[in-house]
């Protein structure tokens, strides 16, 4: 617990520093994309999740896998250069906190809001212009979706904005029919 409580803060303050590095660059955009190509290299590959995660490894370790990962990926510039100072300074192991962080300073920026939506499948092109143009109603900016697919949701979309959560899954609503049922007998 205390590792992600002191993960958060840590995540927040590098986020915060490379944030006002990329605005003073005019790259914010591009650093967000070269975090997001190295987000889903992180969840692809067991290995550099290791890699990330384990404090077993050495600064210089660390250091040449990433270098190698970061070439490979083609992340570059200041995206590269950044990932490099978190092994330098073992602080590696909050890299996705940071990326959270930093995406959310962006959207900022933006007058974007994140929002993660959770269906049983994939959602269509028009559906999810539906959701974006719901919530953009609803919220008063516009919102940028992380979709998530989840089967055991059986249909239905669970929408979560902040600490706002909206479900209305089937899932739910058999456990809620189930509970009214049991409540009445």
């Amino acid at each position: 617990m205390a590792r992600t409580i002191a993960g958060s803060t840590v995540a927040e303050r590098y986020a915060g520093a490379l944030f006002d590095l990329a605005r003073a660059d005019n790259a914010v955009g591009s650093v967000e994309a070269s975090l997001e190509i190295f987000q889903k290299s992180l969840r692809e590959s067991d290995d550099l999740r290791r890699l990330v995660l384990n404090p077993t490894f050495s600064i210089a370790e660390q250091e040449k896998g990433l270098s190698a990962v970061l070439k490979a990926a083609g992340i570059e510039g200041l995206a590269r250069d950044f990932l490099i100072v978190l092994a330098k300074n073992r602080r590696l192991f909050a890299v996705e906190n940071v990326i959270a962080a930093f995406r959310s300073l962006a959207a900022k920026e933006r007058g974007e809001v994140e929002a993660e939506v959770i269906s049983a499948m994939p959602l269509s092109e028009a559906q999810t212009q539906e959701l974006v143009d719901t919530l953009r109603q609803k919220l008063g900016k516009t919102p940028k979706l992380t979709a998530i697919v989840d089967s055991k949701l059986l249909g239905g979309l669970v929408v979560r904005v902040g600490s706002q959560m909206i479900d209305t899954s089937l899932r739910t609503k058999l456990k809620n029919l189930e509970k009214v049922m049991k409540e009445a007998s």
